[in-house]
Order: structure tokens, then C-alpha cells, then sequence
């Protein structure tokens, strides 16, 4: 296997994650206008990199994070595997008060390692991390492609970085992020490491605009 770098950013800002709205695989939700500021603050920034190929969910608001970089003419395919967990019945809610405390007790199944715990209707971190897993050998069986951008979602991310640094999922919520944020790991010799994490630089100039509440 050749050496590969791979850019992972969240997708931009959504209304739902505006108004505290719970999303997951089953809303296929629009950026708002900070998300598409953000995605062009992104492109803006990153624009030199000359990726290979670049890597969406098959929501949206992946696809218009990205799409920058396509419309300047970069390879894109969308995986359905790599597409946010499964919230199930909570999709399209406002978070309650209960909801709180459920997620919190959920969470922390998680981090006992009970990583087959769902929400009714929804996903488990293990049967994500198998969906991704999918996707990338598929990623992976590209060796031509040494730079790729991939474009993801919160709870994805932190299942997908377990998988690639091949640590267990009790371990993903160290691992931060918000819209936009990026990380950069180096693929050498079969490992992966992590060069920048939940980096935000590039959305400097949004906020000295005053675009961010």
C-alpha cells in the first residue's frame, strides 16, 4: 500500500444544527447560509491541495460542503457508508430533557463497551463502524489516489477515526469536532496517525465578520 493523505472534515452548519435538532442518517438537510460560508471558507483556505478524489456521505450536506472543490473540477463519489449513525425514532426532534438524560446514559453504555446499544429504530456504533469498514477497503483500493478529502458527519467521524487509528470505539468521544473542523492523518506502511485535529483556522475570517453567533 502507498502512502496516503487523508483530509476529514464535518460538514457545514444545517438549520437542524442551529435550532438543536436531531438529524442522523435520516434527514437529508440543506446547509444554511453559515454552512455554505463556512464551505467556501474551506475551499478558500485549501484550495491549493490538489486532491485526488474526494470522498461525501450520500447526505446533502455533505455533497454542498464539498462542492467547491467539484464544481473546480475534483473527482467526487459518494458512499452511503460513510453517512451519520442512525438516530431512528429521535431523527427530526427537538432534544428534551429526557432525550438528554437517555443520550447521557447511552453514552456511557458506549464507554463501558456496550457498542451494540441503539436508539429504537436507530444504529449502534459497531454496525456503523461495519458499514464503514466497506467503505474503506473501497477508499483504500484506490492506490492512485494519495490525497483524498473526505466529508462526513459528527457521530460518523468519531467511529471513523476509531477505525483508522484501530482503537477501540470506547474511545470516540475524545475525539472533538464542530462544522467544518478538520483533520489530516498520514497513511504509512498499513498505520494511520493523526497530523491535525479539529483544526478551524480556516474559518477565521467568518468569524471576524461576526457570522458566527
Amino acid at each position: 500500500m502507498r502512502n496516503k493523505q487523508i483530509y476529514l472534515i464535518r460538514h457545514g452548519e444545517t438549520e437542524f444544527n442551529k435550532q438543536g435538532l436531531v438529524q442522523g442518517s435520516g434527514v437529508d438537510s440543506d446547509l444554511n447560509e453559515l454552512g455554505q460560508a463556512q464551505a467556501l471558507a474551506f475551499y478558500v483556505h485549501y484550495q491549493h491541495i490538489k486532491f485526488d478524489k474526494i470522498y461525501t456521505s450520500a447526505l446533502k450536506r455533505t455533497h454542498q460542503t464539498v462542492l467547491p472543490f467539484v464544481e473546480k473540477g475534483v473527482q467526487w463519489q459518494p458512499l452511503t457508508g460513510l453517512n451519520e449513525i442512525s438516530w431512528g425514532v429521535k431523527e427530526g426532534r427537538s432534544v428534551k430533557a429526557e432525550d438528554n438524560m437517555q443520550h447521557y446514559y447511552m453514552l456511557e453504555a458506549w464507554r463501558d463497551g456496550m457498542l451494540d446499544i441503539k436508539v429504537e429504530g436507530g444504529e449502534s456504533p459497531l454496525e456503523v463502524q461495519a458499514r464503514q469498514q466497506i467503505a474503506l477497503e473501497h477508499i483504500l483500493a484506490h492506490e492512485h489516489e494519495q490525497t483524498i478529502l473526505i466529508c462526513m458527519h459528527g457521530r460518523a467521524i468519531r467511529i471513523f477515526l476509531c477505525l483508522l487509528l484501530g482503537i477501540s470505539l470506547q474511545e470516540m468521544d475524545k475525539f472533538e469536532h464542530s462544522n467544518v473542523s478538520l483533520y489530516v492523518l498520514n497513511y504509512t506502511d498499513g498505520k494511520y496517525t493523526i497530523e491535525v485535529a479539529n483544526n478551524t483556522v480556516h474559518l477565521a475570517p467568518i468569524k471576524q465578520q461576526g457570522q458566527y453567533a
